[in-house]
């Protein structure tokens, strides 16, 4: 099984501004990834957490520090990685199988193959097929799809090289509450298979706690690890999980991490900061046009 161990060394990331001094979005972040660890980074908008993954990716270059893989500073994108976008950026004219085989024309994946790994990669691509469920759609274009049965096929074409590390950008957030159950259990049966080393990034605490073995929390402004949550529910896990004591404690736990970091102790007092600027506003321009009636 392909895996990879990651170390982030006081990485740090800004964004340049035209008039304004630039954005400090990373600040010094340590963190280590174990081999085949699935990995869950969590936190409110604008904590870096996306910016952290795509650095990881090779997407974006970061300013100080280290980001070393499996012995070897990242500098760019690499075979040994693959991502999985939230959009699942499926090629429209190509069909299912020819999605998931797509990695397989590219360059740096055709350079010294033999008619055995070609053999050997059209095997795997049914048997990815199969696991997705999408064995009876593999002649379907994506026009022709649900949400949830494109991001299959996207998790599938990400799979089909046997990366060493999986990079997932809140893939299932943009189903619907019962497909993204199903894609839950999913990928966690594909890990215990592949064994791959995943890190994802959700905005969904109960999701995170469902999916990892830890959690990673970060804090804004600018973004750094708050806190790192070891789960001690298992690599078995079933939806039931959700509705455990010990499973509602933790997630409690991080929701107050986030809120607090986040300048919010609660969700209540967000609303009420909320409502107070709109009743404010909503009374200037009252006064404002009232004023004017009587001119």
């Amino acid at each position: 099984m392909a895996q990879s161990e990651v170390q982030f060394d006081a990485v740090s990331k800004s964004f340049a501004r035209r008039s304004e001094p630039p954005l400090l979005v990373l600040d010094r972040v340590s963190l280590r990834v174990a081999p085949g660890e699935f990995l869950v980074l969590v936190g409110a908008s604008g904590c870096g957490k996306s910016t952290l993954l795509r650095i990881l990716a090779g997407l974006e270059r970061y300013d100080d520090g280290r980001l070393i893989l499996d012995g070897q500073p990242v500098h760019g994108p690499g075979a040994d990685r693959a991502m999985v976008f939230q959009h699942y950026s499926l090629y429209p004219w190509l069909t299912v199988k020819d999605n998931i085989r797509f990695s397989r024309q590219l360059k740096v994946v055709r350079d010294n193959l033999t008619s055995n790994d070609v053999e050997v990669a059209s095997g795997r691509s049914d048997a990815l097929l199969q696991l997705m469920g999408l064995a009876h759609a593999a002649d379907y274009y994506p026009n022709q799809l649900s949400g949830g049965m494109q991001q299959r096929v996207a998790i599938a074409r990400a799979l089909m090289n046997r990366p060493k590390l999986l990079l997932m950008d809140e893939p299932f957030g943009a189903l619907d509450a019962q497909t993204r159950e199903v894609m839950h259990d999913l990928i966690r049966h594909v890990h215990q298979l592949e064994g791959t080393t995943i890190v994802f990034v959700t905005h969904d605490v109960e999701e995170a706690l469902y999916l990892g073995d830890r959690v990673v929390v970060m804090a804004p402004k600018p973004g750094r690890i708050d806190s790192v949550v070891d789960l001690p529910f298992g690599r078995r896990r079933d939806q039931d999980l959700k509705i455990t004591p010990e499973f509602l404690a933790i997630k409690r736990q991080i929701l107050q991490r986030i809120r607090e970091t986040s300048g919010m102790k609660t969700d209540l007092e967000q609303l009420e900061q909320l409502s107070k600027h709109l009743e404010s506003a909503t009374g200037s321009t009252v006064m404002n046009t009232a004023q004017g009636d009587i001119a």
